[in-house]
């Protein structure tokens, strides 16, 4: 075996050992105006045993608070800033990182940088820079050395697909191709991962009589929904391998898929509920945790992030969205999950 391929090896290695797809991560959403400080959230993830943390922003006032704490981080690269970011001029895209990240935190506790969240859903605006954003930093974390540490990828609401039913029918939206395509190039020649938000509680209030809320929920008594030779008794799974079909429909084979925000809110809602949330975020540490896969995928683990740490009471849309909080501000649970 020649010593490139030798390296690249030990790479892969890296990257699937150190990606913990087997620990959940949690999402830190901050749009509230009555949030605990960054540092006693750091220590609440640290007491209940959670190793990783998204962050929506590269906040200057968060970020020292989990860099103290050494979790593993996924950072967000906002919408807003891509226009800046894809510039030809590498040297922005460099100043940048040092400026707003890596002023603040380690290179050592970055995992991924998220750029860009839902751009295609709900700031199409921002679409045509998003790749070439995504080119710059690459090449930037290239000249800082860090491009073998750190991932790139960009948050994709599920609505990026056009078709999901069956799973194995999965397809992307055809305006989005033009931006996909690019991506997903970039996505399999850097080993990088696809980065999606799924929420089976917004597909069944949507749609219930299409959605059954033990589908969403991964009841016992749901009925299966058969493609061919395989079974879906849950939508988190159906989500997932949809995506993967789509992405070989295109010609892409292999490219790992990450959950970067699921869960379920406790109010503001008939089926918003707390024995409802415990079921859901209960079943999926409990897959997370079991390495379980998908049954296109079985025993290939997909990495999960929940949301959310806390309520956010400044949250826009309905009442809902504000109550995704899995803990309580003073840091006791809102229902009973173990992390261990």
């Amino acid at each position: 075996m020649s010593n490139v391929l030798i390296l690249l090896f030990l790479a892969a290695l890296v990257f699937h050992a150190s990606s913990d797809s087997n620990k959940i991560g949690i999402c830190h959403g901050r749009v509230g105006n009555i949030l605990p400080s960054p540092y006693s959230a750091s220590l609440l993830l640290k007491s209940n045993g959670i190793s990783k943390v998204r962050l929506f922003l590269p906040d200057p006032t968060v970020l020292p608070a989990f860099n103290s704490a050494d979790i593993e981080l996924m950072i967000g690269v906002p919408n807003e800033n891509l226009t800046y970011l894809a510039s030809p001029d590498t040297n922005l895209a460099v100043d940048w990182l040092r400026s707003n990240i890596f002023s603040f935190v380690s290179p050592d506790h970055i995992r991924y940088l998220v750029v860009g969240n839902e751009v295609l859903y709900k700031d199409t605006f921002y679409s045509q820079y998003l790749v070439p954003a995504i080119n710059n930093i690459y090449k930037a974390l290239q000249i800082l050395g860090l491009d073998k540490k750190i991932k790139l990828s960009s948050a994709h609401a599920s609505s990026v697909l056009s078709s999901s039913y069956p799973p194995s029918a999965g397809a992307f939206d055809q305006q989005f191709l033009s931006v996909l395509l690019p991506m997903l190039q970039f996505l399999n020649l850097t080993g990088s991962p696809f980065m999606v938000n799924t929420y089976p509680f917004f597909s069944y209030i949507n749609d219930p009589i299409n959605v059954p809320l033990n589908y969403a929920l991964f009841g016992p008594d749901a009925v299966p929904v058969k493609d061919g030779d395989l079974a879906y008794t849950n939508l988190f799974d159906a989500t997932i391998d949809a995506i993967v079909a789509a992405m070989e429909r295109e010609g892409f084979k292999g490219i790992p898929v990450i959950v970067t925000e699921t869960g379920w809110p406790t109010a503001g809602h008939a089926v918003a509920t707390k024995e409802n949330a415990a079921i859901y975020n209960g079943k999926i540490l409990e897959r997370v945790r079991n390495r379980v896969g998908t049954p296109k995928l079985p025993g290939v683990p997909v990495e999960v992030y929940l949301f959310d740490l806390y309520d956010e009471n400044l949250k826009s849309g309905g009442e809902f969205e504000k109550h995704f909080g899995i803990f309580n501000l003073d840091g006791s649970k809102l229902y009973n999950i173990d992390f261990s």
